[in-house]
């Protein structure tokens, strides 16, 4: 196993979430002081599931600091005839200094990391997306100026989305509030152990199937798609049980004036979320997509120092 992993927001002490993130601001600020960060280090970036903003914020952080980035996708490696995931992971260990990976299960990445002597980062599981979360946490904080205090309400599916939030939000002290249809509520353990973290942080969590509990006074609004990758041929039906959860305008007017919008795409609008509010003058969906380049590159330079 590396020195370190960075599988989950819970390997994350929240000095060292809080350090993560005032680095993601200093690289932000002078990226050219970044060109030289991690020079020489081999990056294996393996998508077993599509992607955009990981895939393309991941390369261009690693080789903008010096790095070489080499993408594989799982039909392009052993992986795909069924050379076990630790088999993978003992041998691109002997021949690169960091692993990211989006997969599916967490236990595949958990098994992976267990067989690698080099740092493992989660790009996505079906668990957690620990990396957007890093990035929501920098975008919150540059447009509220700080997190303490803060609440953040989350409307939709208790997916691998929420999970980092609520893990996320409850270590830097913010009221965390998911609002899911019943069934569809985010893992109890994950729960926990946001509330765990809240009692310490001096934050909260609560969990409702009632929107207006959660969005009402909220600083931050946030959602997901309702039907996450795997999920396609759950739409239509999920697309009934979820539709009183939909991010509009009636959700903004509830919560605080200068609430801020945010959504880690890709979108559906007039789903999850609808055009006008998506487009509108709340939404800071762009920062948020462009702080995964800033917040990657903190996590590569802090993993690989």
């Amino acid at each position: 196993m590396g020195e370190r992993d960075f599988l989950s927001i819970a390997d994350l002490a929240p000095g060292e979430l809080k350090d993560l993130l005032d680095t993601a601001d200093k690289a932000k600020a002078r990226p050219s002081s970044w060109s030289s960060k991690i020079k020489g280090n081999q990056v294996a970036l393996i998508f077993e599931k599509p992607s955009t903003r990981t895939r393309v914020s991941f390369e261009v952080a690693v080789t903008s600091m010096g790095g070489h980035a080499i993408i594989l996708r799982s039909d392009e490696l052993q992986l795909g005839r069924g050379e076990t995931v630790e088999d993978t992971g003992r041998v691109l260990t002997r021949y690169v200094d960091a692993l990211v990976v989006r997969t599916f299960e967490q236990e595949r990445l958990e098994k992976l990391a267990s067989a690698s002597n080099v740092p493992v980062i989660n790009a996505l599981s079906d668990r957690s997306h620990p990396c957007q979360a890093l990035a929501d946490m920098q975008t919150i904080r540059e447009k509220k100026g700080g997190l303490e205090g803060l609440s953040l309400a989350y409307v939709g599916d208790g997916n691998n989305v929420a999970h980092s939030l609520l893990l996320a939000g409850s270590k830097l002290g913010m009221h965390v509030r998911v609002a899911t249809p019943a069934g569809y509520a985010p893992r109890s353990d994950i729960v926990l152990m946001s509330q765990q973290n809240a009692i310490d942080s001096g934050g909260s969590v609560t969990i409702t199937e009632v929107v207006a509990e959660a969005i009402s006074g909220a600083d931050v609004l946030y959602t997901d798609v309702w039907a996450s990758m795997g999920q396609e041929s759950e739409s239509q039906a999920r697309a009934e049980v979820f539709e009183r959860f939909q991010l509009n305008s009636d959700a903004v007017d509830l919560a605080d004036d200068e609430v801020i919008v945010m959504h880690c795409l890709p979108a559906h609008r007039g789903e999850e979320i609808s055009r006008d509010v998506m487009d509108g003058p709340r939404s800071v969906v762009w920062d948020q997509a462009e702080n995964r380049l800033h917040t990657q590159k903190a996590l590569l330079a802090w993993l690989l120092r």
